[in-house]
């Protein structure tokens, strides 16, 4: 520990890998995460669109508003934190 800041090592689980857009980075160490999910409907047989929010650990703050992301499935971080911010895959303009 230097400077009184503590450093977690948040290592991704075995389980979902997600991509998905910011649409959230005002937290510390926090970003809101926009994944869209696209799936045809069972008995009519029209494609849906349904989106989903997740909260993600960002350690080094490296995402912006409107970056592509991958996101990972870890251990509970907080109360509404289980993901973990992989790598950015394209950066906003």
């Amino acid at each position: 520990m230097t400077n009184g800041k503590k450093e977690t090592n948040i290592k991704p689980s075995k389980g979902q890998v997600l991509t998905g857009e910011v649409i959230s980075c005002s937290m510390d160490k926090t970003v809101v995460v926009k994944v869209l999910r696209t799936f045809k409907h069972p008995l009519l047989g029209k494609t849906i669109k349904q989106a989903k929010k997740y909260k993600a650990h960002d350690e080094k703050e490296v995402a912006k508003l409107g970056d592509v992301v991958e996101i990972a499935e870890c251990r509970p971080v907080s109360k509404t934190k289980h993901m973990v911010l992989n790598r950015v895959l394209r950066a906003a303009v």
